[in-house]
């Protein structure tokens, strides 16, 4: 966001002047900050494809395949509030190269590594990259891009890739596995890292360094934190919700962050201002945040599973079956970013949700013999169009009238909420899913043995698990059920984003650019102002709800 510089003694300072006001600069600036955040988003899902590939070369175990994919997730998840009020401290730009630069050298080891614990050191390393890279390339969009069409663009853009990455990344999973080996997928990262933290110093613009230090209390009770509650979540997925270490890790999580709370009530300078809670759009842009997340990621995962399970596609045709999601949410995204200022944010916020929600309630009708074409496309395209929606609705709520000085934390916090909801929703998904295929299960047993041939009974009996058709109609009917939790989601964040956001005068002007700056750096930390609610928020004529007279 545009931001006035403090008073000083000699007067004010000039405000800054954002790179998106300068002309030539901005699109190149864009194309660099999406880039890096889709190469962070699209990781998550590339590796999914080449785990079969990584098991067999690296020696993993079943377990600890599994963990290819958790050790990414748990450091991202763990240290993207920090890395997000880093970019504050530190100056964006500066802590942005370095996120990137970190995560092209961990893509390196990861393509080199010869043993499973290498290779998950490395995807901690591209996790700890990535928790440094993602908030702080969302913040450097309020830096470089003037508050108003401009900057909705942007958001657009940066949304877009945040939805469907995950699509390219089973797309990109799949040609470079079929084409090359599994080793490309991280080395695929090293170049674009590299062009990346070269051009920013040239194309995006640094941010103010802003007065302050690092809360180191705060700082170690987020990571802590942060990183118990995720792993709580994933090992849920794999043991159970009643586990011992599960149960351990949540009650661990919860300790830490009621003393991160703590702390950060009583910190002149913490890492996550508390007082961002207090705006209510922003407070409910976060729950919705979260329930989306946990619908998207299962989504993507489920769907995965059904159509290289059920219908056979090959990892290749898997990826370009999603191909159309991500070009729908980009067309989405830039239309409602061109939209909003018109409009606001909750009509898309509804819309989205409830396209989403009808979506995800088309697929609960799979069936083992559903075509991708007659069964999969349409609801697919459907639950595209309301998540583009959604994702730059809500990254504009989330970050619209923040100090320019607590933007990287606002980014974080929006972003930690997207990991952990993606995390939980999952393990929720998961468990839903093992439960439903066990009552499938039970109801096709007495079947199955009736019409068996005597080596299908005797191989069922040694191994537990039915074959053929009858194993796709156990996975088609755990991942019907899978679908109705899923849209169980969307809707409670349309009805978050029905009732609790509100469109206010205020808000319609700074999308449109006619507030040209939030409250200035030189207000008190913790002061309405940087929360973008108190009086230098509102345009005149508005009362303290933003209303008109």
């Amino acid at each position: 966001m545009t931001s006035s510089q403090p008073a000083s003694a000699n007067g004010p300072k000039r405000p800054e002047t954002a790179a998106g006001e300068r002309g030539g600069g901005s699109g190149i600036a864009l194309l660099v900050i999406a880039s890096c955040q889709l190469m962070v988003v699209l990781d998550i899902t590339i590796v999914n494809v080449a785990l079969p590939h990584i098991q067999r070369a690296l020696s993993f175990s079943t377990a600890g395949l599994s963990w290819v994919v958790n050790a990414y997730a748990l450091t991202f998840g763990g240290l993207l509030l920090l890395g997000g009020r880093a970019g504050d401290i530190l100056g964006r730009r500066r802590v942005f190269v370095f996120g990137v630069l970190l995560f092209a050298v961990a893509s390196l080891l990861g393509g080199l590594a010869q043993n499973s614990g290498q290779l998950l050191a490395a995807r901690a390393l591209q996790g700890s990259g990535a928790a440094v890279a993602s908030p702080t390339a969302l913040a450097l969009i309020t830096t470089n891009f003037a508050e108003g069409p401009a900057r909705n663009r942007a958001f657009g853009a940066f949304a877009a890739v945040s939805a469907g990455g995950g699509a390219i990344g089973l797309l990109v999973g799949g040609v470079l596995v079929e084409w090359l080996n599994w080793r490309w997928i991280f080395f695929v990262n090293v170049p674009i890292g590299v062009l990346i933290a070269l051009a920013t110093p040239r194309r995006i613009k640094e941010s103010a360094h802003q007065p302050g230090h690092f809360d180191l209390t705060g700082a170690l009770t987020s990571t802590a934190g942060m990183a118990l509650l995720v792993y709580g979540f994933i090992r849920a997925a794999q043991t159970g919700w009643r586990d011992g270490l599960t149960l351990a890790a949540f009650a661990a999580a919860v300790v830490l962050l009621g003393a991160f709370i703590v702390t950060e009530r009583r910190s002149t300078r913490p890492i996550t201002p508390l007082h961002m809670f207090a705006d209510r759009n922003r407070a409910s842009t976060y729950a919705i945040m979260l329930s989306h997340a946990a619908a998207i990621f299962g989504m993507f995962f489920f769907l995965t599973l059904f159509v290289q399970n059920v219908l056979d596609f090959s990892p290749l045709r898997a990826g370009l079956a999603f191909l159309p999601v991500s070009a729908t949410i980009a067309v989405s995204a830039a239309l409602a970013s061109r939209l909003l200022p018109r409009f606001g944010p909750k009509p898309f916020m509804v819309a989205g949700g409830t396209l989403g929600s009808a979506g995800l309630s088309w697929l609960t009708l799979v069936e083992v013999h559903s075509t991708y074409l007659g069964s999969l496309l349409g609801p697919m395209l459907l639950f595209g169009l309301g998540m583009g929606m959604e994702f730059v609705s809500l990254t504009l709520t989330a970050l619209s009238g923040v100090s320019p000085r607590e933007s990287g934390a606002a980014a974080g916090l929006l972003n930690a909420h997207r990991q952990v909801g993606g995390v939980l929703g999952l393990s929720i998904l998961v468990t839903v899913f093992g439960m439903a295929g066990r009552n499938e299960v039970q109801d096709l047993i007495s079947h199955f043995l009736a019409r068996a041939a005597p080596a299908e009974r005797i191989a069922f009996l040694r191994t537990g698990r039915l074959p053929g058709t009858w194993a796709d109609q156990v996975l088609t009917s755990g991942v019907s059920a899978v679908f109705i939790i899923g849209a169980t989601f969307t809707v409670v964040a349309t009805l978050i984003a029905l009732v609790a956001i509100q469109v206010r005068p205020s808000d319609l002007a700074r999308l449109r650019g006619a507030i040209p700056a939030v409250p200035t750096e030189s207000a008190a930390p913790g002061a309405a102002g940087e929360s973008g609610s108190g009086p230098a928020a509102r345009e005149p004529g508005t009362d303290r709800s933003g209303r008109g007279p």
